[in-house]
């Protein structure tokens, strides 16, 4: 288990957005969380991630060769240095940046020279942002869109976009990438292509990968494990064959094929 989410419950004035969910994620998994939309399931993202303090229960890390910790209310700042990186269902870039400059930003949490070597710009500190800028150049290429390099964040295609937010995510060093519905909008090409990103990520980089996304047949593709939620309340976890053929996920999909 390197994340495991107890009893997990998050309220905003009397509504209950996520209630009492229990969660596990392995390391070298592929871990989906889906549901019809307001089931909670972005909340509990934030809940996980630090940008909401749970209203109740504990959320726990444990990272490959590291110590077990618990993370519950820390800041995202702070969890992020845990090394967990998120990306968003909206995406968040610094649109007026370039593409390099917007992957730099990410490794921020993992640089030494503090505010006093960026005021005197001594040799270390010069080192270290060499180093910075072929690192954030190393991980565009990992990517796929080093040809993007020099371009401003706003001007990039739509699945570019898509990209430079897991590009910045990873330049992090996390042990565990939560992605929030990382193919909406996409077309059938960028998700294809999306679906062999995540799986190098997981096979190559060595993350773990917990996602949420709507689109099924990519969670069916993907993912070896896949939890279910629905107004709040997690109905269903197991393998994609038992959570496509579990009646209580149907029902709360109103009928529709998940594998569609």
């Amino acid at each position: 288990m390197i994340l495991k989410a107890t009893q997990l419950s998050m309220d905003f004035g009397g509504l209950r957005a996520v209630d009492r969910v229990d969660i596990e994620v392995h390391e070298g998994e592929i871990v989906a969380l889906i549901g019809p939309n307001g089931a909670g399931k972005t909340t509990f993202f934030n809940c996980v991630t630090g940008v909401y303090p749970p209203t109740e229960g504990q959320v726990l890390i444990n990272p490959p060769g590291g110590t077990e910790a618990a993370i519950t209310g820390l800041k995202p700042n702070r969890i992020a240095e845990r090394g967990l990186a998120r990306t968003f269902q909206n995406i968040r870039l610094f649109p007026n940046m370039t593409v390099l400059e917007n992957v730099m930003v990410g490794r921020d949490c993992r640089l030494k020279s503090g505010v006093l070597g960026a005021i005197l710009r001594d040799r270390r500190t010069r080192r270290e942002e060499e180093q910075v800028i072929h690192d954030s150049h190393e991980i565009l290429k990992k990517i796929g869109i080093e040809r993007h390099v020099n371009e401003q964040a706003k001007n990039l295609p739509y699945g570019a976009q898509r990209r430079l937010e897991i590009a910045r995510a990873i330049a992090t060093e996390p042990f565990l990438l939560l992605l929030d519905e990382p193919a909406a909008g996409m077309n059938p090409q960028e998700t294809r292509q999306l679906d062999d990103l995540i799986l190098r990520l997981r096979d190559v980089e060595k993350l773990t990968i917990f996602l949420i996304e709507h689109d099924m047949s990519l969670v069916m593709r993907l993912s070896e494990r896949i939890y279910v939620m629905d107004y709040g309340k997690l109905i269903a976890h197991g393998s994609p064959a038992e959570v496509k053929s579990n009646p209580l996920v149907i029902k709360a999909y109103l009928g529709e094929d998940v594998s569609a």
